[in-house]
């Protein structure tokens, strides 16, 4: 577990002596894409194919390597990949054994994973309605009699829904304080699950790392409310989102904003662990303020780029940067 909790946190953050290790291969390339530039020599490394994620689940077994131990709670958080690149997350409290997941796109991976370590389910957390998040609630429900838990405004579209929660409740995950954020934009009912002992939020397709969620029900004003919302948090919160953008998230963001440097670090760091075909979630609040241009709407360098007139506003200017990735 030791090592497991090592390689969480060098997925999370920068602070980690291992993850100093790991990184230490990397200096001639990053030297190399300084020198002939950064957007250049990356987009040449990020181009490369790449073994899929569901590949190197199987070579690696991503879903047992990625457990993560919180040291600062009794909560474990377990990466369930699941589809293509969503990501479902197992919650279990060392304590109570009491079991959770966190939107299960499908059954079957779910199940093996609880099978592994002879568990049960007892809650099923969705943070927004979508099939690709909620594909796996019946099945699951009906094997294990887990307790199905969303937003109030979803109670009609949430399949098996028993619990329904709203914009500033506070739930409890056994002997955990779940937040209730109501986080719309992607879809109207969206909301994200905050543990603030365990420093860890659950975003769904609201915040990925490097980027946010389609406006699929909501407007720019509602999307940038939400992000601003989970920026408020502590900065060391992990980000679990759900799915793995994270590669074709960063092309992008270095076409805008190539000459941030914490962000060019973050590429280096990126790319390492796709090549190695790992998971780049979690990431840290901290990363994504620094690195993300859906919450740097106020960067001069991003808003150059783009065209984005300085009169604009925080939500203007995201809507402006939603059409370029979208045409990217």
């Amino acid at each position: 577990m030791q090592m497991i909790s090592k390689a969480s946190c060098s997925m999370a953050s920068f602070s980690c002596s291992e993850d100093r290790k790991e990184l230490c291969v990397w200096p001639s390339l990053r030297q190399f894409c300084l020198r002939k530039g950064i957007v250049y020599g990356f987009m040449r490394l990020l181009s490369r194919p790449l073994k899929t994620l569901r590949g190197a689940s199987r070579s690696l077994r991503i879903a047992e390597f990625c457990s993560v131990s919180n040291v600062s709670s009794s909560l474990q958080i377990e990466l369930v990949l699941c589809l293509r690149d969503n990501y479902a997350y197992l919650l279990h409290d060392v304590d109570t054994g009491t079991v959770g997941v966190v939107d299960p796109s499908e059954a079957s991976p779910v199940i093996d994973a609880l099978s592994r370590k002879n568990r049960n389910l007892t809650y099923i957390l969705n943070t927004h309605h979508h099939h690709d998040h909620t594909g796996g609630n019946m099945e699951l429900k009906a094997k294990y009699g887990a307790k199905v838990i969303g937003s109030a405004l979803d109670r009609d579209r949430i399949p098996g829904i028993d619990i329904v929660l709203n914009d500033g409740d506070k739930w409890m995950f056994a002997g955990h304080a779940v937040h209730v954020i109501e986080t719309p934009g992607h879809t109207r009912g969206h909301i994200s699950f905050y543990f603030p002992s365990s420093g860890a939020i659950f975003t769904g397709d609201t915040l990925f790392s490097l980027s946010c969620g389609k406006l699929f029900e909501g407007t720019p004003e509602q999307m940038i409310s939400s992000l601003k919302k989970i920026v408020s948090l502590p900065d060391d919160t992990n980000i679990y989102c759900g799915h793995e953008y994270t590669l074709s998230n960063l092309k992008f963001a270095l076409s805008i904003e190539p000459k941030n440097e914490a962000l060019q670090s973050y590429a280096a760091h990126v790319a390492h662990h796709h090549g190695k075909g790992l998971p780049t979630i979690p990431t840290t609040l901290k990363m994504e303020k620094s690195c993300n241009p859906f919450l740097r709407t106020s960067s001069t360098e991003i808003r150059l780029t783009l065209d984005i007139p300085v009169t604009a506003d925080d939500a203007e200017a995201l809507a402006i940067i939603h059409h370029a990735k979208d045409n990217f």
